[in-house]
């Protein structure tokens, strides 16, 4: 039985659906494939992705190759309750509401879970926690799945060097497809269009502190220039510190950092980035958000037993009013700001992502059975079918090599 927050929503929640579809061209290419093929005829699919309108046009794909597909969030705050009620009515069970409590927000992944399905799509590792866990019986009939965040996969391999992984996993996160558009470009964009949006400030003449220097990071960081902002970095890998100060940004530890921010972006997929002694440091109206899966980079429970006074100044802006009359302003709870905040990656963005992320499920049913307990990563070949059926959405061509080329490459002499 699906479950969301108002059936009346679907209309609105239907026509953001079909209005990405329009500028997602590869995966409207693996639809088409898949609507003739069926590969996934009497399967049963599980998918935790933030509950956007991409996401919906997802599950509809996999649907389309046959699949009964089951839809629920990866995050309390990023479900959009109309795409959610859009995807329901389309024919895809759903189990999403925004805003809901943790507790609430498991029982509606539980409820997903509950068709025991053959394959899953997570984001973030709580499907996989729960099938691990307490729920460890409706994984009986998984033939294995997709992961396509870095946390994720971060969980993911510590379970399988653990040796407790439930069954085989595709690492889709480092797909050449996904983390060099999607990690860079989609998150630099979209975390900027949160922020701007939600506070409807200047960034630039800001002085702007990213912590990390992945691909998200690096995507923020040069977005953040691009609009005349002053970057400072932080980092724990020298490699990436050193490519952050070659790209101009200036590098110090968060302490340094701390006092010197005007707006804080965590991106690093661990826990206690910011803490109290960085928040007794900040400015006056400091800004503090964060683009990692989990609401633990900034510590907003030391935050708030700092605090005298806790109000909401805007929508997705809470104010911490401190002793010294400071006060510190947590955008979207300190939840992925992009989504909890926004409206996630754009949809062209998103087409390579999911695109990979349906060809990983197809690729995982084909072979999971074959396959040992451990990640895998994406086979080349999904990632140059994807960047192809990109290519040809977009109406670009490239080069070949002829035949004398490939032997000179190959080292042959010509």
């Amino acid at each position: 039985m699906s479950h969301v927050k108002n059936t009346e929503l679907a209309e609105y929640g239907r026509m953001k659906i079909q209005w990405v579809e329009e500028f997602m061209p590869a995966l409207c290419a693996i639809r088409e494939r898949f609507k003739k093929e069926q590969p996934f005829a009497g399967k049963k699919i599980t998918m935790s992705i933030h509950m956007e309108a991409k996401t919906a046009f997802l599950a509809l794909c996999l649907a389309a190759g046959g699949a009964e597909v089951h839809a629920t969030g990866c995050n309390p705050l990023s479900t959009q309750d109309d795409v959610a009620a859009g995807l329901d009515s389309l024919g895809v069970q759903t189990y999403a509401v925004n805003s809901v409590s943790a507790e609430e927000y498991r029982e509606l992944l539980v409820e997903a879970l509950s068709c025991k399905p053959d394959l899953i799509i997570d984001d973030g590792g709580d499907l996989l926690d729960l099938l691990s866990g307490d729920y460890a019986h409706l994984a009986e009939n998984i033939i294995g799945g997709a992961e396509e965040t870095t946390t994720g996969i971060h969980r993911l391999h510590a379970r399988a060097k653990a040796g407790v992984l439930p069954f085989p996993m595709m690492n889709v996160n480092d797909a050449k497809c996904k983390h060099y558009y999607d990690n860079k470009y989609g998150t630099g964009q979209s975390v900027w269009d949160a922020i701007m949006h939600t506070t409807n400030l200047l960034v630039a003449g800001k002085t702007v502190v990213i912590a990390g220097y992945g691909y998200c990071g690096r995507g923020i960081a040069m977005r953040a220039r691009g609009m005349g902002a002053n970057v400072i970095v932080t980092e724990i890998d020298a490699i990436k510190a050193l490519e952050a100060s070659m790209d101009g940004c200036m590098v110090m530890p968060m302490d340094q950092a701390a006092p010197l921010g005007d707006i804080f972006i965590t991106t690093t997929g661990c826990k206690d980035v910011i803490v109290k002694r960085h928040f007794e440091v900040m400015k006056d109206n400091a800004f503090l958000s964060n683009a990692g899966h989990f609401n633990v980079e900034v510590n907003a429970v030391e935050l708030e037993a700092m605090a005298t006074r806790v109000y909401q100044r805007r929508k997705d802006i809470m104010g911490y009013e401190l002793p010294d009359g400071r006060t510190l302003n947590l955008i979207g709870e300190g939840r992925l700001v992009n989504l909890a905040a926004g409206n996630g990656h754009p949809a062209e963005i998103m087409d390579t992502s999911f695109a990979v992320q349906a060809l990983s499920l197809e690729y995982m049913l084909k072979n999971g059975k074959n396959l040992s307990k451990a990640v895998y990563e994406v086979p080349k070949a999904i990632d140059d079918e994807v960047s192809r059926l990109k290519l040809a959405g977009a109406g670009l061509q490239i080069d070949t090599l002829t035949p004398e080329q490939e032997a000179y490459m190959e080292g042959y002499t010509v």
